[in-house]
């Protein structure tokens, strides 16, 4: 029987969620970095200038170097996800008690992006 087993498999569980949402999050990047190429090569093919001009409206900076973005966020969730995944499993390992400060620092940072990937996901929708 494995000691704390229920610790250990919360840590994981917590660890594969962030993984997920990490991946998610490169997804949408790449729809996004896709999507603008997609409107380049249409508003090249198209002849008629109104359609053109119309096309090259919805190309926007926020498209070409959001999707960079947000796949950095999604590489950097995942990268510290697995370091607190890490730390924490290594806190479990322990005997002796430790305090919620241990692990603060990459929950400050991890609500931070967050919500950095969230306000620029708005952005791109109200654009």
């Amino acid at each position: 029987m494995i000691r704390d087993y229920t610790n250990i498999a919360a840590n994981e569980r917590t660890f594969l969620a962030w993984v997920r949402t990490g991946i998610a999050v490169i997804a949408l990047g790449f729809v996004i970095e896709r999507f603008n190429l997609f409107l380049l090569t249409i508003a090249g093919a198209v002849n008629v200038d109104a359609i053109r001009l119309h096309l090259h409206r919805l190309d926007h900076p926020a498209g070409r170097y959001g999707g960079e973005a947000l796949i950095g966020a999604g590489v950097m969730l995942i990268v510290i996800s697995t370091i607190r995944f890490i730390h924490t499993a290594r806190l479990l390992a322990r005997d002796e008690p430790y305090t919620a400060r241990a692990t603060s620092v990459s929950l400050y940072f991890l609500a931070v992006l967050l919500l950095t990937i969230a306000a620029f996901s708005a952005y791109l929708a109200i654009a």
